[in-house]
């Protein structure tokens, strides 16, 4: 360097200049580590890429851990943490040998201590979320148990009928003349020599509530995207209680989580029925829920993959990683069973679909007014939404 006093150039390992003997003062240049830098950036676009995969394990309905870009997110999340560890290893030790030259130490630290918290938050998450599915399972089928104990109660009262509302003949709607009418006929528009009238799925398994002393929240399933508990105040009406009406309110469809075996028609269920028949399970998948979901019946077969076969089976539980795409589903024996397939009923009949011929697996997909194609034909149904118009 040059001296500052004589201006004459010396080495650049010498403290004194050579020609006037004046002290040379050398300026220490301080850097922060670029290392150090990319590594804590790294660390932090790899948080950013695993929370679509926490999202999923806690709102299993509204996005799958299976979807393309959160597998994708996670495995470059995964490779990011690798790097970033890495690079906060060798920055921080560059800094510690250089003597105060090179800075950057907490970005280092930052780096490697984020790195570690993206790996284990995923496994958190899913200890976490593991208990409570446990125990919305435990939700589902106490409820059908529940459901099924009042059913046998009620069949005790009712000739070993299974619940059935409305009059003789009344056929199947999505919506009832007044479900809080002060009787019967009215209710359901049935006829003096009670023929006639219209009545929901809902409100025949209503009748366990009004006869059955069973709570309307014993017919929400907690998976059951966008179905809440029926609460008359939310209509309006605070002075009566939930045993003075017929249905599940105006909109039945959003209070009642559960198919039913369908009771009107020819085909009925009895306490005295084939006990290896399904009287009722989760929703539909080919019946538009709350949640505004209904599965694609062409992407479902029965004696294909898992993937084929779990196009069949309820939303209720969908995406749901500890429920594996199945259903609860209450038989007439009054037996509870998590079934991993559809075709789960008689034989091996599809119990959300009518018979197409001699095909009980598969089926037809139900719609408003269908109806089993015989006495051993398991065809479980909820209602639709109303069309706004």
């Amino acid at each position: 360097m040059n001296c500052p006093i004589c201006g004459k150039e010396n080495p650049e390992d010498v403290r004194e200049c050579q020609f006037c003997n004046a002290k040379l003062t050398y300026e220490i240049k301080v850097r922060v580590s670029r290392l150090a830098i990319v590594a804590i950036i790294l660390s932090l676009i790899a948080l950013v890429l695993v929370s679509p995969f926490l999202f999923a394990i806690n709102y299993p309905r509204v996005l799958s851990t299976r979807e393309g870009f959160v597998v994708k997110a996670c495995l470059l999340s995964l490779i990011l943490v690798i790097f970033s560890i890495i690079l906060g290893f060798i920055s921080f030790t560059r800094i510690e040998k250089s003597g105060g030259n090179i800075t950057g130490r907490g970005f280092a630290i930052g780096a490697v201590l984020i790195s570690v918290f993206v790996n284990i938050l995923p496994v958190w998450s899913i200890l976490l979320y593991r208990p409570r599915s446990v125990a919305f399972r435990m939700v589902c089928g106490t409820n059908l148990s529940g459901i099924g104990k009042a059913m046998v109660l009620y069949a005790n009262e009712y000739d070993d009928e299974f619940p059935r509302a409305g009059g003789r003949t009344s056929v199947w709607s999505n919506q009832m003349p007044d479900w809080k009418a002060q009787n019967r006929p009215t209710a359901f528009g049935i006829a003096p020599d009670d023929s006639g009238g219209q009545a929901t799925i809902s409100s025949s398994l209503y009748l366990l509530i009004r006869y059955g002393e069973i709570e309307p929240k014993k017919f929400i399933c907690p998976k059951d995207l966008g179905t809440k508990e029926f609460n008359p105040r939310k209509y309006g009406i605070r002075n009566k209680e939930s045993t003075d009406f017929w249905d599940f309110g105006p909109e039945p469809w959003k209070h009642c989580s559960y198919s039913y075996h369908m009771p009107y028609g020819d085909y009925a269920l009895t306490s005295s029925s084939d006990p290896a028949l399904a009287v009722a399970a989760d929703r539909n998948p080919w019946i538009l829920s709350p949640a505004g979901k209904v599965k694609d019946f062409k992407l479902f077969d029965p004696n294909g993959d898992r993937i084929a076969v779990n196009a069949g089976n309820s939303t209720s539980h969908q995406n749901d990683p500890q429920f594996v795409n199945s259903q609860f589903v209450l038989f007439v024996d009054i037996h509870v069973s998590q079934e991993k397939t559809s075709a789960c009923g008689l034989n091996d009949d599809n119990i959300y679909t009518s018979w197409d011929g001699e095909d009980i697996r598969r089926g037809i997909p139900p719609r408003l007014g269908s109806k089993p194609a015989d006495k051993m034909d398991s065809l479980l149904v909820n209602d639709p939404p109303i069309k706004k118009p």
